[in-house]
Formats: structure tokens, C-alpha cells, sequence
């Protein structure tokens, strides 16, 4: 019986066909990559809040410093979610007698409703939390913001949204960027939440070496200051 011989011109096709799954193994591979990474994952989440906050309006049109609503982020590792007693000391509702306060703003807005809910009921609104780091990554906002860290840096243009979003990926290897060199980054701590402000007297580089070197700062890399 003659044996089967295999058409010369799959000795041809070999390489090509070799290329083609060596190829489609590495795209697969790079997708799973970039798919997993926090720049996919994270950058962008917009969770529905129970209230439609626009800080826009408040941060961005009414200047409102952010440490109105936020006011532990000078002193604490949290940068608190305020409580319904801020807000509602300019959306507050009638009183016990049907009389509402002529400063009140808005106050019979449907949109603010769970506010007025959470003021009378004693409960807290149940904002949904954006910037979320791993429970392993411990990280202070007061350690950042009283040594020239701005709000911009990390959050982005929050006075230009009317619903906040990540706008970075808050992964180790960002982290690592400004740890390893700051200056980019530094800002006199008066324009912390000055989310518009730029250097125009001197160039931001020499500035941030400046305010490094008069905080004291240093790019030391030590595992243990974020995982403790």
C-alpha cells in the first residue's frame, strides 16, 4: 500500500501559520494584560450617588474650598464624607413649624430629598464611595496635603465635573512615579484645593525641588509606608 506523504506545500505554510498563532497568542495575552490593569479597570468608575451632587456647581462656580464638605483631609488619614449636617445648613427644609429659612437653597428639591430624609430621620445618606484603594495600601490624605500635594493630583479637575469620576489609576506603579520624584506634583500649601492653579512665577521643577527641600522631603522607597 503506498504511504500518505503530506503536500510539499505545507513545509511552506508552517512558518506562517507558526507566526500567525505565536501572534494570537501574544494579543490575547496583552488584552487579558491591559484588561486587568487599574488603568482598565479603575479610571473612569462613576458609581450612581443617591444624590445627584454636582461639584461643578459647588467647587467649580461657587468656589467652595474642599474643606467645606470634606474637613478631616488636613488632619486625618480619610478625607470624610460630609455629613448631612453640612448640607443642610444651606438646603435645609421647613422646621417644625412649616417655616423655611430665607437662606435656604432649594429646599424643596426632589433631588435633595434623600438629604432632607437623612436630617430628620438621623441616618446618613449612602454615598457610594469612588476612590477605593485596596484594604492592603494604607494611604493618609493629611501626610499628602500639609506637604504640597493638591487635590488636582490625584482626583483630577473635580471643580469641572458634575459627577465625579477616577480619573487615575491609584496603582502602585502611579504611586511609585510621584514617590520617586515629587516636584511635578508640589504646590505652596496655600493652593492645595485651588484646583485651577499653576506656577507662573517660577517653573513648577524648581518650585517643587524648592518645596521639597524646605519640607524635608525624601523619595525614599519603603514598602512599609504603604503596606503596613
Amino acid at each position: 500500500m503506498q504511504k500518505f506523504r503530506f503536500p510539499t506545500w505545507l513545509d511552506r505554510a508552517l512558518p506562517v501559520v507558526g507566526g500567525l498563532v505565536a501572534f494570537g497568542a501574544l494579543y490575547v495575552g496583552g488584552m487579558l494584560f491591559v484588561g486587568a490593569s487599574p488603568w482598565t479597570l479603575d479610571v473612569g468608575y462613576q458609581p450612581k450617588q443617591p444624590v445627584p451632587f454636582s461639584h461643578a456647581l459647588h467647587a467649580g462656580k461657587l468656589k467652595m474650598d474642599c474643606r467645606y464638605c470634606h474637613n478631616t483631609v488636613e488632619v486625618a488619614a480619610f478625607a470624610a464624607v460630609p455629613a448631612t449636617a453640612t448640607c443642610i445648613k444651606c438646603h435645609r427644609g421647613a422646621d417644625e413649624n412649616g417655616i423655611v429659612a430665607t437662606t435656604a437653597v432649594r429646599s424643596k428639591s426632589p433631588k435633595l430629598l434623600p438629604v432632607r430624609e437623612s436630617y430628620a430621620s438621623g441616618e446618613s445618606v449612602q454615598w457610594v464611595k469612588i476612590h477605593d484603594l485596596p484594604d492592603y495600601a494604607y494611604f493618609n490624605h493629611s501626610a499628602h496635603v500639609r506637604r504640597g500635594v493638591g487635590c488636582v493630583s490625584c482626583h483630577g479637575r473635580i471643580d469641572k465635573m458634575e459627577e465625579v469620576n477616577q480619573r487615575k489609576p491609584l496603582s502602585m506603579a502611579w504611586c511609585l512615579e510621584c514617590h520617586r520624584d515629587p516636584t511635578p506634583h508640589l504646590r505652596p500649601l496655600d493652593k492645595i484645593t485651588q484646583m485651577d492653579w499653576v506656577s507662573t512665577e517660577t517653573p513648577q521643577l524648581v518650585l517643587g525641588k524648592r518645596i521639597q527641600e524646605q519640607l524635608h522631603l525624601k523619595t525614599k522607597e519603603n514598602c512599609s509606608t504603604c503596606h503596613r
